[in-house]
């Protein structure tokens, strides 16, 4: 086994333990971020015919900008820091903002085109402190609605399983092709790299999404039957996209704005990429009123929203304050089963640990017993 594949995997078990601090910090407390985009440049490198995310010729925003937004979301007590754009890559400073939000404790993430990955890049993103890479690869050769193409980007995968010691994971997008199943076939050679998957689906303009056809949710179901079901894989048993194939709404409560930011190159904060505008505040201005008052606003599009990182910070909230009710939502039962849901393993094991029955004071007591190790174990803040 090579020096990268063994730091790799000693970088996997640090990564999944501070992800349950970020689930832990989140369960103890509702009053900061769980997650924050910045775009530190707006210009990408490629033009994808149905991305509203870029431009091609903003410069990128000033170093001192971006460190300085980076220590509000930290003083904020944001878990989790995305870096997006755009094309990250373009930034000349790139490494020194991954640096900064490392310095604060936070997980670092990258989202990125993967045109500019080569060997020494990789490396220099190992020396930043890079948790997490994802890549979005929307069919197998390049057309004229996507560029990113697995035949474009097979080399640089390559390239990743040679010398990332970060996690990656690649996530293949239905609706950009005419030929849905070549979001499989992606899925399948990440696999074979050992990268982690999700499965994606374009959105309009605004995040919403129409019902798939009978062809593409036959691939979708595909897609997910790779990893099968288990407590790392998201797109498993994320409720609200499986709803969103069939076209049907979700009720949920948007956390957008206060769980989840979206910072733009101006420095001003947004519910999400696709809803730009609102709250339209600068970050330096953002504080703890504005984060209490975006926890309860009611956004009209969260029924057919698509944004899958907002959906995620929202579960954490759902099942924060209704647990068993969201496992049911979660995991639904099959209609051959009794249990009232159909949850890994680990997931039933921390069920009974954390959610005792309402009748027994015992357990109660083993559950507050049980809870008080595991923040002190994960150190939630």
């Amino acid at each position: 086994m090579s020096i990268v594949c063994i730091r790799r995997k000693l970088h996997a078990a640090g990564f999944h333990l501070r992800q349950a601090q970020v689930v832990a910090k989140a369960m103890k407390s509702r009053s900061h971020p769980i997650v924050a985009h910045i775009v530190p440049i707006r210009r990408c490198n490629l033009s994808c015919a149905y991305c509203n995310e870029y431009d091609d010729f903003s410069k990128p925003v000033a170093t001192a900008d971006i460190l300085r937004r980076v220590d509000r979301l930290a003083e904020l007590g944001t878990s989790v820091v995305t870096i997006s754009g755009g094309e990250p890559l373009l930034h000349p400073d790139l490494d020194r903002i991954i640096q900064r939000i490392r310095r604060h404790g936070s997980i670092a993430t990258l989202i990125t085109n993967g045109y500019l990955l080569t060997p020494a890049r990789i490396k220099l993103l190992n020396r930043a402190g890079l948790d997490h890479l994802q890549i979005s690869i929307d069919n197998m050769r390049p057309d004229e609605i996507s560029k990113k193409s697995l035949n474009v980007l097979d080399k640089k995968l390559q390239w990743l399983a040679a010398y990332a010691e970060f996690q990656v994971n690649i996530n293949s997008v239905i609706g950009t092709s005419e030929r849905p199943e070549d979001a499989a076939l992606v899925a399948r050679r990440a696999r074979e790299f050992g990268f982690a998957t999700t499965v994606g689906i374009v959105h309009d303009h605004q995040g919403q999404l129409g019902p798939l056809g009978e062809r593409e949710q036959q691939v979708y179901q595909e897609i997910l039957q790779l990893d099968g079901k288990s407590f790392w894989n998201f797109a498993y048993y994320n409720q609200f996209q499986k709803n969103l194939v069939l076209g049907k709404a979700n009720e949920w409560h948007c956390r957008a704005g206060s769980r989840y930011l979206y910072i733009c190159e101006d420095g001003l904060v947004h519910y999400c990429s696709q809803q730009r505008g609102a709250p339209g505040i600068p970050l330096e201005q953002y504080g703890t009123a504005d984060l209490e008052r975006e926890l309860h606003t009611v956004k009209p599009c969260a029924p057919f929203c698509t944004v899958s990182c907002v959906h995620q910070v929202s579960m954490i909230d759902q099942f924060r304050d209704f647990p068993r009710e969201s496992l049911s939502r979660f995991f639904p039962a099959q209609p051959d089963q009794d249990a009232p849901c159909d949850a890994p393993g680990i997931i039933r094991i921390l069920a009974w640990m954390f959610l005792p029955p309402a009748e027994s004071s015992a357990r109660k007591k083993l559950t507050q017993c049980f809870t008080q190790v595991t923040l002190w174990c994960l150190k939630a803040k």
